[in-house]
């Protein structure tokens, strides 16, 4: 995502300048809308043989296809990890990141501004080290499977904006951090944590006006026949929405996504022109019901939390690492100890080793969320087909049943075979739909 680089800045786990990732909320990732099938499943009243049914509404090829797609996810999880570790061994062996912190000695003595060209030499680095990579899973990749829209030119473009707010934020990360580093040496890991759960909100409440934009434009839903349909069930749920928002992310890939992001008085919900196009109203509404699941349900905030809890442990754990390493290695990489600017990228390396470990715990987290806004939207649009339907849409990239260890690994959304299921559960309690009996 957008702010992926940033996040990583503050909880120290940046392991790439990736491109921005389109925001999406979990219940629309990674997905292309498929053609209605020809024949839906109709009139079966069991739960499970009539998720059975919709599954088997996907076509073979299309299921190996997407099966592929996920699997291979997989491998760019573990590739991720592995450069980043790479990285920073490369920049702490060659003392090349030592390299870079005496040049900012030579151009300024104060001490902060120092830290701040570090943070530009170093984002430099590391957006350049990273870029085959990138370039193969944000843009190869996408076009493989036929889901970008983009041209290698416009792709890069994007990818030096990504950039160019990296260098905006990093060095006032960095300022900051490395000045509480060199006053507090000791209770350092309490003061970053802090300074991590201060800046990543503050970043998040900030994303939907002031970096999203700079990546797509962002405009108010006109027509009247989707958008008071979606008003009208944020109204029924008490969520303080005058209109909804369409994105422009038809320019950059085929997918359709929604999401809701912000907090505070920043809080938005949108949803890209490729929903609108590609999807039934019932559908629409099904995706929209979701994201005001997340609303209503004070997802936004229990993912702070959530990312609080996380930041604390990582500083903890890099506190009973940092000195221990530098003791050893320290004078051979040409740095002395924690408010050394040129020993970041140990602490990117012990941050990306406990965010790849936790891997399986934040899924699970994400995915439980996830699971929640899928009742909350059934419940509120009330359509169970529709949900169905938009299941076999997502997962036309997404594995659609993957193994119980697949799923509590790698998926962070309840996959399609769980979406459906629970749609279809719903659909058999026989809920009223309209008037009460």
């Amino acid at each position: 995502m957008i702010l992926r680089l940033a996040f990583f800045s503050v909880v120290l786990v940046v392991s790439s300048i990736p491109l921005p990732a389109q925001q999406t909320s979990a219940a629309t990732a990674n997905t292309t809308a498929s053609p209605t099938p020809v024949g839906t499943p109709a009139g079966i009243t069991d739960p499970e043989a009539a998720t059975r049914a919709w599954l088997d509404t996907m076509p073979a090829s299309e299921k190996a296809r997407s099966d592929a797609y996920f699997e291979g996810s997989y491998w760019l999880i573990l590739w991720n990890f592995l450069v980043t570790v790479a990285i920073a061994l490369l920049l702490l062996t060659t003392r090349l990141s030592a390299r870079i912190r005496d040049l900012a000695a030579t151009l300024t003595s104060f001490r902060p501004v120092q830290a701040s060209i570090y943070a530009i030499g170093f984002a430099i680095i590391i957006w350049a080290l990273n870029l085959p990579l990138n370039c193969y899973e944000g843009f190869v990749r996408e076009h493989q499977y036929g889901m970008s829209n983009q041209t290698f030119g416009a792709w890069f473009g994007e990818s030096l904006k990504a950039l160019t707010v990296a260098l905006i934020i990093l060095p006032i990360v960095f300022a900051v951090l490395y000045s509480i580093f060199r006053v507090a040496e000791r209770t350092w890991w309490i003061w970053g944590t802090i300074v991590g759960i201060v800046l990543t909100t503050a970043l998040t409440i900030a994303a939907p006006v002031f970096i999203e934009p700079i990546f797509n434009k962002y405009t108010p839903l006109s027509d009247p026949q989707i958008r008071d349909p979606i008003l009208a069930l944020a109204r029924a749920n008490e969520i303080p929405v005058q209109q909804v928002f369409v994105v422009d992310q038809s320019r950059q890939t085929k997918r359709v996504s929604a999401n809701v992001s912000g907090l505070a008085g920043t809080t938005r919900i949108a949803l890209n022109d490729n929903l609108l196009n590609q999807c039934t109203l019932p559908e629409i509404r099904e995706v929209m019901a979701h994201e005001m699941g997340h609303y209503v349900l004070n997802h936004g905030a229990k993912i702070t939390i959530s990312l609080a809890i996380f930041i604390f442990i990582g500083f903890a754990l890099a506190a009973a690492t940092f000195n221990r390493v530098i003791r050893r290695r320290g004078p051979s990489w040409g740095m002395t100890g924690i408010a050394d600017p040129a020993g970041f990228p140990l602490l990117m390396l012990i941050f990306a080793t406990y965010g790849f470990l936790l891997t399986p715990i934040a899924n699970t987290m994400s995915r439980t969320i996830e699971g929640e806004a899928d009742i909350f939207g059934l419940n509120a649009a009330r359509e169970p087909d529709a949900s169905a339907m938009v299941a076999l849409k997502l997962g036309k990239y997404r594995k659609m049943e993957p193994t119980p260890l697949e799923e509590f690994i790698f998926f962070d959304h309840p996959s399609g075979r769980s979406r459906i299921r629970m749609a279809m559960d719903w659909k058999a309690a026989r809920l009223p739909c309209e008037e009460p009996r």
